[in-house]
């Protein structure tokens, strides 16, 4: 059975070849997209076996995650094709200072649909890590309800629980993200929250006291992640760990964190120590955001080895974790 199994929506991606708004840029480029999709793309290039839990439209779209889900091994077994519903997506654009502008067609879609019976407690209940996250929940009540289901299975199981609050205001009442975000992290064990999470989770904490805080509800890690900053974690184990970033060349950080969340749980599950998952994992994050798109600049293993023997040993120029 796989080793990490995720569940969430997956989104094509349709990216702009030219900086400026979306209603002014005329060319995209088609991919993929959606942040529980990204981890397990990322999370099988790390070298993990890995399997996906969703609901696709039977469409050409939906057809495309297949393919690229099948060629990167990752497993698709439980994944459901609904013949009635459609594949959602979304367009980005990079502005002229570098902010992002996006647009969603994704209510409705065929993940939206998911529901806690679709899930096979057996396989679930076979897996070492279950990976999730807050837009999983945001996107439908049946996906919220399916999220918690699966939370309360893989416990029951001794599955371990990671999880990505990923805060969406936009998607949901920020109360209402608030209230189930934070039930949620009281019932994982890895948890990971951007600065913008911790911030509308927990208004103007230090980053120490955040990690304490989720600490204290339960979870026994919790990774802060800080953008080119690297990232702060905090265990059950000790005092918090800052792991500091690496410095690229950023020009798309669009699935960065999502590739950041896979390279260290991977790495955490082989026993490597935290500051070194960290540090692996903020030049997982920074290789991410060198190149345009979600899933296409997300390395292998063997090219952010290579990357980081090089800037340690000063042979090349060397990140951001957003």
């Amino acid at each position: 059975m796989e080793e990490i199994l995720a569940l969430g929506e997956p989104l094509v991606e349709f990216a702009a070849e030219q900086r400026g708004r979306l209603s002014s840029v005329t060319a995209f480029r088609r991919g993929w997209g959606g942040d529980t999709s990204n981890f397990v793309v990322a999370a099988a290039r790390m070298g993990a076996s890995v399997g996906y839990i969703t609901r696709l439209g039977g469409d050409e779209f939906g057809r495309s995650f297949l393919n690229l889900w099948r060629k990167e091994g990752v497993d698709a077994s439980q994944v459901i094709v609904d013949h009635d519903g459609f594949t959602g997506l979304y367009f980005i654009a990079l502005e002229e200072a570098g902010e992002h502008d996006f647009t969603y067609y994704r209510s409705g879609a065929a993940a939206s649909r998911l529901q806690p019976q679709d899930m096979d407690p057996a396989y679930l209940g076979a897996a070492r890590v279950f990976h999730t996250s807050g837009i999983s929940q945001a996107i439908s009540d049946s996906t919220r309800a399916t999220v918690d289901a699966a939370v309360d299975l893989a416990k029951s199981r001794g599955v371990l629980v990671s999880y990505d609050a990923n805060v969406r205001p936009k998607l949901w009442p920020l109360a209402t993200a608030q209230s189930v975000i934070k039930a949620t992290i009281s019932r994982t064990d890895v948890v990971f929250l951007s600065t913008e999470d911790a911030e509308y989770l927990y208004g103007g904490m230090r980053a120490e006291d955040v990690a304490n805080h989720v600490l204290a509800a339960g979870p026994r890690l919790v990774v802060l992640k800080q953008g080119a900053g690297g990232c702060l974690i905090g265990s059950t184990e000790g005092a918090p760990i800052q792991v500091p970033g690496w410095q690229v060349q950023v020009l798309d950080t669009t699935g960065a964190g999502d590739a950041f969340d896979a390279a260290f749980l991977v790495e955490w599950m082989r026993g490597t120590p935290l500051e070194k998952a960290g540090r692996f994992a903020n030049a997982v994050g920074a290789l991410t955001s060198t190149g345009l798109g979600a899933v296409h600049p997300i390395p292998t293993r063997a090219r952010v080895e290579v990357f980081m023997t090089q800037v340690e040993t000063g042979t090349t120029k060397g990140g951001s974790t957003e």
